[in-house]
């Protein structure tokens, strides 16, 4: 089955309310998970020096509210909100730029240079819509636009 919501309509509905509390949108998905019984709405939340629990419950009861009354979603569904945990999602550019100096992994959609599509080490900059990493032995450019998946990688 396909998702029967518009995650994109989603994202437009949520950022407003989610930023107008004082918080950012890290991430936000829909899933089908049988274990939780059905269909899932998860959004991640951060703000400076982290979220509490407190947090989490307003914007769950302010979104709530928001996807009711816009009809967003027609089906039966769960709604979770939480914090993106230590290994955080990374997702827009200000997002890598946020983090430079942290360790992190990406992986692009397409090889980068001539087969390169997984990188692994420290955010040193980012530049017209590119991030550098250092990998160790070089700092590679990663085009944002190319990001399939990246994460910061959180040292014990």
């Amino acid at each position: 089955m396909s998702k029967p919501v518009d995650t994109q309509k989603l994202i437009q509905l949520s950022e407003p309310v989610i930023a107008g509390q004082g918080y950012e949108l890290v991430d936000l998905e829909f899933k089908n998970e049988p274990q939780a019984a059905g269909w899932v709405l998860r959004v991640f939340i951060d703000k400076e020096g982290g979220v509490s629990l407190e947090d989490c419950a307003s914007v769950s009861r302010e979104l709530s509210a928001v996807l009711d009354v816009e009809d967003a979603i027609t089906i039966p569904y769960s709604l979770e909100v939480s914090s993106p945990g230590l290994n955080r999602p990374l997702r827009k550019e200000a997002d890598f730029a946020r983090f430079v100096g942290k360790k992190a992994k990406i992986r692009t959609r397409h090889p980068v240079g001539e087969t390169r599509r997984n990188f692994s080490g420290t955010l040193v900059g980012v530049d017209s819509g590119k991030v550098k990493i250092d990998v160790g032995d070089q700092v590679c450019e990663v085009p944002v636009d190319d990001v399939e998946k990246a994460n910061l990688v959180y040292e014990f």
